[in-house]
């Protein structure tokens, strides 16, 4: 079981006169990178909120939205009484004999006169904003699981399509080995050139020693098996265990590749790379 870092969740839940809706929306990203839109009357719990995504998310490009709405019509702001009457007295002094009533307009419209008007933040409604947030939470990772289902899906067939790939190089190295030697021996026959044998037999076996890919094939046939298993775990977080398993596949692909000295084998190094860049785009994606 895989998760995936995209997802979306939204929940909304009605405390006395309002409505808190919480939405959030995911991304792959190497670590948790969380930005947050939350209302000045809530900036208290930022923490808390934080925390909580953290230990319920873990992973991913996440952007948090809650918001609020009045399901009652009301003042949405109040005056600031002492920040007028300060204005009030700087413009009586300046203009003593003006009328009031144009003063007091005049003094509504500067700066901080009005503020928001915001409800005292009770322990209730702190636990509803992160009831809400949980259940916003959940919905992500149901969304996660889903997604991770049809990247695992992807995956195990990008794994199976190497593996068939790498039993076509098994078949083709039955018989490479000996066309390189008898090729070499017919380079040298048309040469005519006289040579110790000994010697040519000890250096051919040499040069055909370093083209040999038997443990090569092994430790990716090995590889293979590794990340098949990692995907079958049920732990959640394993995007960057199946980043390094994937390098290590595409260490033994590329060494294949250069050792190869052989057409039909080197395509099927290509076939295999093709895949493997698939997984490695894939594996970003998984938490």
């Amino acid at each position: 079981m895989i998760l995936s870092m995209t997802g979306y969740g939204k929940a909304t839940e009605t405390f006395k006169d309002k409505n808190i809706i919480v939405e959030l929306r995911s991304l792959n990203s190497k670590n948790l990178d969380l930005k947050t839109r939350i209302p000045s009357g809530y900036r208290e719990m930022e923490m808390p909120i934080r925390k909580l995504i953290s230990q319920t998310l873990k992973r991913g490009k996440i952007d948090l939205v809650i918001q609020i709405e009045d399901l009652e019509d009301r003042p949405k702001n109040k005056i600031n009484a002492p920040v007028l009457k300060q204005y009030l007295n700087d413009l009586n002094q300046v203009h003593p004999n003006a009328d009031q009533s144009v003063l007091i307009a005049a003094a509504l419209r500067l700066p901080d006169v009005l503020k928001p008007e915001e409800d005292e933040l009770i322990p209730e409604e702190q636990q509803t904003v992160m009831k809400v947030l949980l259940e916003a939470a959940g919905q992500l990772t149901h969304y996660r699981k889903d997604e991770g289902q049809s990247l695992e899906n992807d995956l195990k067939l990008r794994l199976e399509n190497i593996g068939k790939a790498l039993d076509e190089i098994d078949r083709l190295d039955k018989e490479r080995l000996d066309k390189i030697k008898q090729r070499l021996k017919d380079a040298l026959n048309n040469l005519q050139l006289e040579v110790d044998q000994n010697r040519f037999e000890q250096e051919l076996v040499y040069y055909l020693e370093k083209l040999d890919i038997n443990e090569e094939k092994v430790r990716l046939k090995n590889h293979l098996q590794y990340f098949e298993k990692e995907l079958q775990k049920p732990t959640e977080m394993k995007g960057k265990k199946l980043g390094f398993i994937s390098q290590e596949i595409g260490r033994e692909i590329n060494t294949i590749g250069s050792k190869a000295n052989d057409s039909q084998i080197q395509r099927k190094v290509v076939q295999m790379k093709d895949e493997l860049e698939k997984i490695k785009e894939q594996v970003l994606n998984v938490l």
